[in-house]
């Protein structure tokens, strides 16, 4: 729908002027009756062009975020305002960026796991999922091929309903050797590529075995390391609800 100006110069309003006193008379008083209701008229004809038009509407509706993962987006051992997706949420508004989260983080769940319960913990309406998972695959020593064919899987069935994927690597304990860490950390700049997906290399930069940002566990983050996590992958999910925009267009 072509868009009306609401604005008219000083000379268009002049010549409207004009024509309404050839129309109506001399009467000053009722010209300017006519004109003043004239312009009302206009004015919220444009106001409802404007609500109506659909694209409009849609760029006012908030992208609605579906973080998919493990313990160290559910938040395990915080208050629920101290987790990932909640603080995540938060940085973004105070940035003027307005999102509907969603946390989808089950403690103890391996990519595997995420698979299996995508369709119900992404609904219908998702604009975008940002994906942690595979660290307690890492943990718990899981062959990476069973990995990356659970991340592939969950790319794949995100993409064919039309909805935006971020991935968030994750990174190998050294205790299982070279080669397991290499065919581990290769999974998600793999992925990526593979999808055109964006990345966030390391959920855990900044975090991980730094013994002040952890629970007594030395494994999930405490309410300061989720805010350095925020902090560090804020610029990425910025670009990424960028390009979610751009496709509403």
């Amino acid at each position: 729908m072509a868009m009306v100006s609401a604005e008219l110069s000083a000379s268009e309003e002049e010549e409207m002027r004009v024509s309404m006193v050839r129309s109506y008379g001399n009467s000053a008083r009722a010209v300017e009756r006519r004109y003043g209701l004239f312009m009302h008229i206009a004015v919220l004809m444009f106001a409802l062009m404007t609500v109506a038009n659909p694209a409009w509407a849609e760029a006012a509706k908030p992208i609605k975020l579906v973080v998919l993962g493990d313990s160290l987006s559910a938040g395990l051992g915080l208050p629920a305002q101290e987790a990932f997706p909640t603080k995540l949420q938060k940085a973004l508004q105070d940035k003027g960026i307005e999102v509907g989260m969603t946390n989808a983080g089950v403690s103890g769940d391996t990519s595997s796991g995420g698979r299996d319960r995508l369709d119900w913990s992404v609904p219908d309406g998702t604009d975008g999922v940002i994906i942690e998972l595979g660290a307690n695959d890492a943990l718990r020593g899981i062959d990476p091929d069973l990995t990356r064919t659970a991340l592939t899987e969950i790319v794949q069935r995100l993409k064919a309903r039309k909805i935006a994927v971020m991935l968030c690597g994750m990174l190998a304990p050294p205790n299982y050797g070279a080669d397991y860490a290499a065919r581990f950390n290769s999974i998600y700049p793999d992925l990526a590529k593979k999808f055109g997906v964006p990345l966030y290399p390391f959920f855990l930069d900044g975090v991980a075995a730094d013994a002040k940002l952890n629970q007594a566990d030395g494994i999930h983050p405490t309410a300061a390391g989720v805010d350095i996590i925020v902090k560090n992958i804020l610029p990425t999910v910025e670009a990424f609800l960028g390009t979610i925009a751009e496709q509403r267009r």
